[in-house]
């Protein structure tokens, strides 16, 4: 079974994740598109969004999700009030691959008018292909769901 791709996006970053939607399709993934339709000329809110693709990656109906706005903080801020979630906003290389490697990240929040589209396939394309380290990080992220426990009522 291919792994599940959420992607979604507000009207500033729908032909970002037009983008990023085929080029996660062209590595094999199974991508499911949460919208905004790239046809819309409306403005939306993010966090409308970002809420239902955070959702479905903490019930277990995705295994990573790629989230786009402007800037990529308000998708994140958004994504990470959900319990098991773990949004990070990347923007180099190294935010791209310790989000991954150290936090176990689970989506990846991107700003579609700080990063040209070259930039962020490439970052994207890090995001996927760097593994979780483990170790010393699982307990970290044990700290991070007792809180979650303590603080969240599913």
């Amino acid at each position: 079974m291919a792994t599940k791709i959420g992607i979604a996006s507000d009207h500033a970053g729908k032909e970002l994740k037009q983008l990023i939607a085929e080029f996660v399709k062209m590595k094999n993934f199974d991508v499911i598109d949460y919208g905004v339709a790239v046809d819309s000329e409306k403005s939306v809110d993010y966090p409308d969004y970002a809420a239902i693709l955070a959702a479905d990656i903490s019930g277990g109906k995705l295994d990573f999700g790629v989230l786009i706005c402007g800037t990529g903080i308000g998708m994140c801020i958004t994504a990470n009030k959900f319990p098991g979630v773990r949004a990070a906003s990347v923007w180099d290389e190294f935010t791209a691959k310790m989000s991954r490697a150290h936090n176990d990240a689970n989506i990846i929040c991107l700003g579609a008018r700080a990063l040209n589209h070259h930039r962020a396939a490439e970052l994207v394309n890090l995001w996927l292909d760097t593994p979780f380290e483990g170790n010393r990080h699982k307990a970290r992220l044990e700290k991070i769901r007792e809180i979650e426990k303590k603080l969240c009522v599913r």
